[in-house]
């Protein structure tokens, strides 16, 4: 491993990572260049230099930007193919357990390892295949971030870290991922009419159970607040607390998103719990993503964020469409009008975002041709939630496809 000995980056990862990062840059050079066209030279190099004969890191490394180069683009299968590689090669090098020169080195390997099973699950759940990373309980989670990056490799062994690794927020991240993985096989079950209503029942109860476990065992630093949003962020590491949440608060949601259609046709207490739970997590990703864009160095600009934020949305539809409670409506509205705004701020950073802003377009005309049925958890619902990279026809089967023309909540005889 050459690259993490002498501390310098093979020039294939430069180009990879130029390849996401370009669209960002301020310089005089790129002026004259659509910032999601700025990218695609240094991914083009990129590829060429991947040579997969070079069962390294250095390759596994290449592989997970090249699938997010090709999640940016909107090609799930490429994605899919990249990551599948990278699992592969990390599997063959049992790269956790990799020897290793010096702590910064074995973490390296220890955090690259449980990245890849984080992607195997969102990745895999999108293009519905299995997944190929198993979770192995002997491997360290990662540690925390603010001692890994104060590490140096002349330390060799000698530093110490915290057993539990409960102030990693990648550690974190790593526990709740498991949630995910629990709640996407269970959406897609349901939906294939697989688990009998008193099994639905007791899984969404267990898995609210762990929702509920999860942020409750959370050290008090690392709880949702504005404190700890302005200490993350003074630590160079606000992005990745507030990307905790958005896996928490998103999770929630999909977890609790079949009530909104129950609720909004039949009362009975525990609907009528789970669906504010849904409305309460979506409402706080909002938020969140808000909050972010308020405290510098907290903004998180990723396209994965287009997705989230178009589930949110329909949750504050939902609430227009059905709310009663004339505040309620009004902050719905109030936060989908900024949702609108963030999404197409981002759609000029990321080409996947007119996928995005299709499938919100397609749920809108759902709406408009049923609103009974438009939040009803079926297959097409499942594609909506799960399947993110790809496009989505209508719900009742017509072509889809974004339309050119502005659209808002105006268009849904809502103002």
């Amino acid at each position: 491993m050459e690259d993490l000995h002498n501390g310098q980056a093979p020039d294939i990862l430069l180009y990879g990572m130029l390849a996401l990062s370009a669209r960002f840059s301020e310089h005089p050079s790129f002026a004259e260049i659509d910032p999601r066209e700025r990218g695609k030279v240094y991914a083009k190099r990129c590829e060429q230099l991947l040579d997969l004969n070079d069962v390294s890191l250095t390759t596994i490394q290449v592989c997970v930007l090249l699938g997010a180069i090709a999640v940016v683009d909107g090609k799930p299968a490429s994605e899919t193919i990249y990551y599948a590689v990278a699992c592969r090669i990390a599997q063959l090098l049992d790269l956790p357990n990799c020897p290793a020169s010096n702590r910064v080195e074995q973490e390296v390997y220890t955090r690259v390892w449980w990245t890849l099973c984080m992607i195997d699950v969102w990745s895999s759940t999108g293009v519905r295949l299995p997944r190929l990373m198993i979770p192995q309980p002997n491997i360290p989670l990662p540690m925390n971030e603010a001692t890994f990056l104060h590490m140096t490799r002349h330390q060799g062994f000698a530093i110490k870290v915290e057993e539990d690794r409960s102030s990693s927020l990648l550690a974190q991240m790593v526990r709740l991922n498991r949630i995910l993985a629990q709640i996407n096989d269970f959406n897609i079950q349901a939906a294939e009419s697989k688990i009998e209503t008193p099994d639905a029942i007791s899984t969404i109860e267990t898995l609210s159970s762990r929702l509920d476990e999860w942020i409750t065992l959370l050290p008090s630093d690392m709880q949702d607040t504005r404190e700890n949003l302005l200490h993350y962020a003074s630590q160079g590491l606000g992005q990745l607390f507030v990307t905790l949440y958005l896996g928490y608060y998103h999770y929630g949601q999909m977890l609790f998103y079949r009530f909104l259609h129950e609720d909004s046709r039949s009362f009975s207490p525990r609907t009528h719990f789970y669906a504010n739970q849904c409305k309460d997590h979506a409402v706080k990703l909002c938020e969140m993503i808000y909050s972010s864009e308020d405290v510098p160095g907290c903004a998180v600009l990723y396209n994965m964020v287009g997705h989230v934020l178009v589930i949110a949305s329909t949750v504050q539809i939902h609430t227009l469409l059905f709310e009663v409670d004339n505040e309620s409506i009004t902050l719905a509205r109030g936060k989908l009008e900024r949702n609108f705004c963030i999404l197409t701020r981002l759609r000029k950073l990321w080409p996947t975002l007119d996928v995005c802003m299709e499938r919100l377009q397609a749920f809108h005309r759902a709406c408009r041709r049923s609103v009974d049925t438009s939040f009803c958890m079926d297959e097409w619902m499942v594609r909506f939630l799960v399947e993110f990279a790809n496009p989505i026809s209508d719900k009742d089967g017509s072509a889809g496809g974004i339309e050119e023309r502005p659209w808002g909540l105006e268009e849904m005889g809502i103002s």
